[in-house]
């Protein structure tokens, strides 16, 4: 591990699962960061995460049932609302004296944003969804120009690594040669070019600068003329990639989202605004799905050498990125502790590498 440390940073929205995985009238259990959480949607339609676990024996609620408006113990049938305050204690007999709407599940931001359900998973967590959304929540993050547009395509795989590590190869820029090979794409790795790209920091990370891409390509030439490109990291673990020509776009989302100390979920979604495009969904999903794949088995093999606690060495151009996010997990951790706002360290620069 980079010094960074391996700390899960909190006070961040994270992706939890794709909209389109979570019926109104439904609950599904789901791990953020080492905390169980229950994902709702009311029948409504409003999505809501709760603590799941029952605070009258400890027992998961999900287990319990849901009428899409509070959800049911299975144990001892106590109710709780969405907002996770009990609603009835089903064993009180007249005259006893509970003052059962004092208890409480813990509850967390949720929020579903282009079609994505992403939760807020605090530092302090004896504060309620409503207080916290009440003091004042980051915006979801959300690419710019999609309105509430839901991704075309998206998938999620479990990678046996911590997060930093899923972290790191989403931001290398020269694996690919060497892990994406396959009939259709990069088959011979001796075939690599050069490429100089400059940066500058954004708000939670940095950005590679908008740039013209090769107009001999004919993938491009779907999105019009004057076809550029702009990527976006930023922390806990987001990749943006934005792919803009006079008369469409492409959208890349990719997000991290550790589900304890050594399993991370890496999310998927693509977005367009290429409507005949809609039949081909099932071959670009698969497609997207064989790149994640790839991404997925060198990390389980990396494991095995990364078991003997080895010093990691990292190069300048090529791995600069990854030193970059290291550095900002230091400051970010900094300023969380010493109570300060945080400061983005980073500064504008060119880096060069092969690929």
């Amino acid at each position: 591990m980079l010094d960074g440390g391996t700390t899960l940073l909190k006070n961040f929205w994270y992706l939890a699962l794709p909209g389109s995985a979570l019926r109104p009238g439904r609950m599904t259990a789901k791990q953020l960061l080492g905390e169980r959480l229950l994902l709702g949607r009311a029948s409504d339609g409003a999505v809501f995460a709760l603590r799941d676990i029952c605070p009258h024996r400890g027992i998961p609620l999900t287990y319990g049932d849901f009428d899409g408006q509070e959800v049911a113990c299975s144990y001892h049938g106590w109710r709780f609302g969405t907002d996770g305050r009990c609603t009835a204690v089903p064993s009180l007999v007249p005259g006893q004296k509970l003052d059962y709407g004092r208890i409480k599940v813990a509850s967390y931001p949720c929020k579903e944003v282009q079609g994505n359900i992403w939760v807020y998973v605090p530092a302090d967590r004896r504060r309620s969804a409503a207080e916290l959304e009440a003091a004042g929540l980051p915006p979801v993050p959300a690419a710019p120009g999609l309105g509430e547009r839901a991704p075309q395509v998206s998938i999620s795989s479990p990678f046996p690594c911590h997060t930093d590590h899923a972290a790191f190869g989403l931001m290398d820029p020269t694996h690919a040669a060497f892990v994406h090979v396959s009939w259709w794409w990069k088959r011979q790795a001796r075939k690599l070019r050069p490429k100089e790209k400059q940066f500058e920091p954004s708000p939670l990370g940095w950005r590679m600068v908008r740039h013209k891409l090769p107009s001999e390509h004919r993938a491009y030439r779907l999105l019009g003329r004057n076809v550029s490109t702009e990527i976006t990291y930023a922390l806990p673990g987001l990749r943006f990639e934005l792919v803009e020509g006079e008369r469409h776009q492409v959208v890349s989302l990719t997000a991290i989202t550790p589900l304890d100390d050594e399993t991370t979920e890496v999310h998927q979604c693509l977005y367009w605004t290429i409507g005949w495009l809609g039949p081909f969904r099932p071959m670009i999903k698969h497609l997207a799905k064989t790149f994640l794949s790839q991404d997925r088995l060198v990390v389980v093999r990396q494991q095995e050498g990364l078991a003997h606690d080895p010093a990691l060495l990292l190069i300048d151009d090529a791995d600069t990125q990854a030193k970059w996010y290291a550095k900002l997990k230091r400051a970010w951790l900094a300023a969380e502790a010493e109570g300060k706002p945080f400061e983005n360290p980073l500064k504008a620069t060119t880096l060069r590498w092969r690929s």
